[in-house]
Parts: structure tokens; C-alpha cells; sequence
């Protein structure tokens, strides 16, 4: 039987060699951490993870080396959203002969404006290839990257034609009152805030945890959030995540939390990033680790 949807599920930074490639070694370290640190499992191949500039091969790769090191396939909810279907389709269906938890699914984003019908039938289409080992879908709602996003009436259709499948969401589009609009509409619908900045306000409307870029930095302190929102030092904890948060997202949030990460391992070899995007220059690195929210966090997590 599958696990509940719930908890703290990190969408794993990817670490590359100096020639570009998938580091799997540096990884496998890295996503032990975080379960160790109090994720309930892993969202590996999110926009963290830099997915959309891996090939369909390298994500595999990424899935097989995760589930090889003795991850357990349920504390894997892999990315597998695709701009063609059958890469879509090839990855869920990898990830559901596994067993993982559950996928990650974007919506196909490269044509804009297109209908909620076009985007019914790629999620439709999908289901029916992968078949009989179709894991639970987790819609995810991007728009302020993605553009294309999953409307409310569009999430409804899916809920009713695919009962039990599609059964969640990570809604990071970055307004709080669309989370709480997703929870009310859909009850038994498991939805997760992108980030944890509302994280608290999320688990009172009926949140059912976090996926977030920061928890790569910061898995204990969210994790801890999640565990204790009911408790009276409950804001407190969730200010100090968003302290951590924001001291990440305002150099860059990807390049922010590949160089935290370097720190913490004491690795240089973490601040790689792949084209387009860029590592933080000298001057910003040496900011944002002596931001005090940086510089408590890697005096207090294990090395």
C-alpha cells in the first residue's frame, strides 16, 4: 500500500562534475542527507534539481541511481513533466514500474494559451500509455515559470476522471490564497505549498506539508515546522524558515543553494550549475554566507 501524500518532500539540488556531467556519488550523499535531516522523501527532478536542463536519459539515470543506493522507491516522487508526451510518459512509467510515490507532473509549457481540453487530453494520454503501474499524479502549478498552468475547473475534470490517480498538487504559484482556494475546492486533494513561506498558514487551511527548494538547506527546520505547526513556538520556527528562505531566494535561489551547499560539505564542487544558469560570483557567495540566517544554519547542520 502506498504511503499518504503528506510531509516534507525536498526536490533534490543536482551536483555535476567539472565536465557537466551528473555527479551520482555527490547525490546519493546529498538526498541520504536530507532523509536523515527529516524529509519524508524526495522530489527529485523538480526545477531545484535543474530537470528541465537534463535529458530524458539523465533523469532516468538520476531515478535508477537513487533507487540502486537503497532509497526506497515510496520516498521518491520524481518530475517526469515533459514538453512531448512520450518522454512524459516514459519517465512516469519508469517511475511507476518502481514504485515510487508518485510523479511530479508539469504541464506541457512551451506553446502558451492553449486550452484546458489540450491539456486534459496530455494528462489523459498519459495515463492510459503508462498503464496498469500508473503511480499517483501530483499536478504541478508553475505559472511564474511555466506560464501554462492547471486551472481550477481543469483540476476538477481530472480529479472526476481519474479518481485516486491524480491525487495532489505542489501549487507554486506563489499565491497563498490560490493554496487555500485548491484545498477548499478539493477535499482529500493533497495539496503542498511550493515554498515554505506561508507553510504554517498552509498547514491551518488543511496543507498537507511542503515541497520547497530551501528544505535542501534548511530539511530540519522545515521538517520541524511541519511536525510542530500546532505547537505555541510554531511561529517561531516558521519565521526562522523564512529568514533561511529568504537569505536563499534574494541572490538567486538555485546558484543561493548550490553554494550553501558547497559550504556545508565542504565542497566546491556543489556550485556548479548548468547553462543558462550561472554559479553566484565571489562577492555574492561571501554575502550570502555571512547573511546570519546562513551563517547559524551551517554552525548547527551536520557536515
Amino acid at each position: 500500500m502506498q504511503p499518504p501524500l503528506a510531509g516534507l518532500w525536498t526536490p533534490s539540488a543536482t551536483p555535476f562534475h567539472a565536465d557537466g556531467s551528473i555527479n551520482t556519488g555527490r547525490l546519493i550523499e546529498h538526498c541520504k542527507s536530507l532523509l536523515a535531516d527529516g524529509s519524508t522523501g524526495l522530489a527529485i527532478l523538480g526545477t531545484t534539481s535543474e530537470a528541465n536542463s537534463l535529458t530524458v536519459g539523465e533523469r532516468r539515470l538520476i531515478i535508477d541511481a537513487c533507487a540502486d543506493a537503497g532509497i526506497a522507491p515510496e520516498r521518491l516522487i520524481p518530475g517526469t513533466g515533459a514538453t512531448a508526451l512520450e518522454d512524459a510518459v516514459a519517465l512516469t512509467r519508469h517511475a511507476g514500474e518502481l514504485g515510487c510515490a508518485g510523479v511530479l507532473l508539469l504541464p506541457p509549457f512551451y506553446y502558451k494559451k492553449v486550452s484546458d481540453d489540450g491539456l486534459f487530453a496530455f494528462v489523459a494520454q498519459l495515463i492510459e500509455r503508462v498503464g496498469a503501474k500508473v503511480p499517483r499524479v501530483l499536478l504541478y502549478h508553475i505559472p511564474p515559470i511555466a506560464v501554462v498552468g492547471w486551472s481550477i475547473d481543469l483540476v476538477g475534470r481530472l480529479i472526476e476522471a481519474f479518481p485516486g490517480v491524480v491525487a495532489g498538487m505542489k501549487d507554486s504559484a506563489g499565491d497563498f490564497d490560490h493554496v487555500v482556494e485548491m484545498i477548499e475546492t478539493f477535499p482529500g486533494f493533497a495539496v503542498f505549498p511550493g515554498a515554505e513561506r506561508h507553510l504554517l498558514q498552509g498547514m491551518q487551511a488543511g496543507a498537507v506539508g511542503c515541497i520547497s527548494a530551501s528544505a535542501n538547506v534548511n530539511a530540519r527546520g522545515i521538517a520541524d515546522l511541519i511536525r510542530h505547526w500546532r505547537e505555541p513556538d510554531a511561529a517561531r520556527r516558521q519565521d526562522h524558515a523564512n529568514a533561511i528562505r529568504n537569505a536563499v531566494e534574494s541572490r538567486g535561489l538555485i546558484p543561493s543553494i548550490k553554494a550553501v551547499l558547497a559550504a556545508r560539505y565542504g565542497d566546491e564542487g556543489w556550485q556548479a550549475v548548468r547553462p543558462p544558469l550561472t554559479a553566484l560570483n565571489a562577492d555574492t557567495r561571501r554575502e550570502l554566507l555571512a547573511d546570519p540566517a546562513i551563517t547559524e544554519l551551517l554552525e548547527t547542520v551536520p557536515a
